[in-house]
């Protein structure tokens, strides 16, 4: 089993930075991707940004040259600095992993960016 703790939600003010983390634990084999997704009120979870090991980072279109996705292997964890927010940014963050190809799920960090 895999554990996923995230941190580093809260509410900021459009223009603001924030910076997510979040740390796997538990029975990590392989770590075959990392990422994290988005899920505004009233919507559809979506993909923000995720890094294949070995590959290089992806983005979705609408957070492009503002998030940056890093990793740290050692620590089995992924981080998203998040900066020039926006309202529409406002959204339940989770983060994703890959491990052996099945995938986990953290528990969800409220990002809230007020105009």
């Amino acid at each position: 089993q895999v554990q996923l703790v995230e941190s580093g939600g809260g509410l900021v003010q459009a223009g603001g930075s924030l910076r997510l983390s979040c740390a796997a634990s538990g029975s990590i084999s392989s770590v075959n991707a990392m990422g994290w997704y988005r899920q505004p009120p009233g919507k559809q979870r979506e993909l923000v940004a995720s890094i294949i090991t070995g590959g290089s980072p992806k983005y979705a279109d609408s957070v492009k040259g503002r998030f940056t996705i890093s990793r740290d292997n050692a620590k089995n964890s992924v981080y998203l600095q998040m900066n020039s927010l926006r309202p529409e940014d406002t959204a339940v963050y989770y983060c994703n992993v890959l491990v052996t190809w099945r995938p986990y799920w953290g528990q969800g960090t409220q990002v809230t960016v007020s105009s």
